[in-house]
């Protein structure tokens, strides 16, 4: 969101010269989305994301709750050779060089017969621009830049990193907000099993209690009949 005022900055300087440059800028974006989900114990959730060639798909993934906190996962690229495959862990990260198809990743529980999973993905997809759309297309209409005391192209890359920058602080942001909330979970879990056997022994010291000033009355009293 930080980038529109300096989007409008730009544009406003080159309105500025109205008979010496003409500009058509298109950038190369990344695109970011992010996912939580529940995954039933014994079942397999598979997601498929449709990739152009020469693009990259990145996907981060964690488990923010359930017992062991560990899941099965895989990604098979579009001819359905599996890419990359985990065994019982809670997070991990796998980047893939695409070509043109969908692919498929998958979360696995059937290892696990009672216990259901909070899972978080994220997906980063890269160099997705549409068909026929070339980022250095605007260069063929730009007029007269001797005119101008920083380069354009210069203002562009400047733009292009902070856009980036931007984009990896929040990817950064998600992802510590995921830690953050598998972390509460596993707190939660642990106050709650702590609670449980707190009293579990209390119940316990509370009967012993009770036998122990059972047998010790027990022991004074005077069952023998007297006799008149």
């Amino acid at each position: 969101m930080e980038l529109v005022p300096v989007v409008l900055c730009l544009l406003s300087v080159l309105v500025a010269l109205p008979d010496r440059l003409v500009v058509l800028a298109a950038f190369s974006q990344s695109l970011d989305s992010d996912f939580t989900f529940t995954l039933p114990a014994g079942r397999k959730e598979c997601f498929y994301q449709t990739m152009k060639k020469d693009a990259s798909l990145e996907i981060e993934y964690q488990v923010l709750d359930g017992a062991g906190l560990d899941v099965d996962f895989l990604i098979a690229s579009p001819s359905g050779q599996v890419l990359f495959s985990d065994f019982r862990k809670s997070d991990g990260v796998h980047t893939v060089e695409t070509e043109d198809g969908d692919y498929m990743f998958c979360f696995d529980n059937t290892f696990s017969a009672v216990s259901e999973k909070v899972i978080f993905f994220e997906l980063i997809l890269d160099n997705m621009d549409p068909d026929g759309e070339d980022p250095e297309d605007w260069k063929e209409y730009v007029h007269g830049t001797d005119m101008l005391d920083m380069k354009l192209e210069d203002i562009m890359d400047t733009i292009n990193s902070v856009k980036a920058r931007l984009g990896k602080s929040l990817q950064i942001q998600t992802v510590l907000r995921a830690f953050e909330a598998r972390d509460r979970n596993l707190q939660e879990s642990n106050f709650d099993r702590v609670n449980m056997w707190s009293l579990t022994n209390l119940f316990v010291m509370v009967l012993v209690s009770a036998i122990q000033v059972y047998l010790v009355r027990s022991l004074f009293d005077d069952k023998r009949k007297t006799r008149t």
